[in-house]
């Protein structure tokens, strides 16, 4: 049975298109403790061979490529011809999935912590327009109370006519989709989404899977959304999210759509 390996990095070198799949080359450090008489490796360099319409999904480009920092899951080979595999390793790709830059985590983070200022903000402006018409009822004469009467009234109807508004205002804040990773097109509900026998019988690798439990505790959603064919609802990339999202029990996930042909 072949073994499967996992890389972590960006691409060190151009892509290179074929017929019907691209390659590139990456390169991650070799073992931290080599046996007594070796040399200690500095790095293993690997030739990672992904088939187009898998690579078309992530959105990477030629140049783009050279920047994200992206994660390969495969089996290696000894198959691929010397001139096609600079790398000393081949690998054949199986699932290519971009990771998040820590820029946009940070941009998040500082996002939610302007909300509830704004919030605190407009809360303390309440209070203040309370008191204010308060002292102006105290320091207006007592020989005036049918103008008292008009104030009232003519307030009575300024909040009829606010109310609405600000209820028109706020129900578009409700369709908005908060917290969600870059890329989501739609949320679903856990329970639609068809899984097929062939992710089933495969098991992810355990390291892997508790990483992504960790960020979903930390930060209350999945790194990335699941691939989902927008008619049939069945799953078509994604099965480890989708495994954390059943054991943190998650009622919705983010997804992204692949249309079918």
């Amino acid at each position: 049975m072949p073994h499967k390996i996992t890389l972590t990095g960006s691409a060190t070198g151009s892509l290179r298109e074929y017929d019907r799949y691209v390659a590139f080359d990456m390169r991650e450090k070799g073992s931290p403790s080599a046996p007594k008489g070796l040399k200690k490796s500095t790095f293993i360099s690997y030739t990672v061979f992904v088939a187009k319409k898998a690579f078309n999904k992530t959105g990477l480009t030629k140049k783009s490529i050279m920047h994200e920092k992206i994660l390969i899951q495969g089996e290696p080979t000894l198959d691929i011809p010397i001139d096609e595999c600079p790398g000393e390793v081949g690998v054949i790709c199986f699932q290519i999935t971009v990771l998040p830059n820590k820029n946009d985590k940070e941009k998040n983070q500082s996002e939610g912590k302007k909300e509830p200022k704004q919030e605190d903000s407009a809360s303390s402006e309440a209070p203040q327009k309370t008191e204010s018409k308060k002292q102006e009822e105290e320091q207006a004469p007592a020989s005036q109370p049918v103008a008292k009467e008009d104030k009232k009234t003519e307030a009575v109807q300024l909040e009829v006519k606010e109310t609405p508004v600000q209820g028109k205002k706020a129900a578009p804040q409700k369709k908005l989709i908060p917290n969600q990773p870059k890329g989501t097109q739609d949320v679903l509900s856990f329970d639609d989404i068809i899984v097929p026998e062939e992710f089933l019988k495969t098991r992810p690798n355990p390291e892997k899977t508790q990483k992504v439990i960790d960020f979903v505790k930390r930060t209350g959603r999945l790194d990335e959304p699941l691939t989902i064919e927008k008619d049939s609802k069945v799953l078509k990339d994604g099965y480890r999210r989708y495994v954390v999202a059943k054991t943190v029990k998650m009622d919705k996930v983010p997804v992204v759509y692949e249309y079918q042909k």
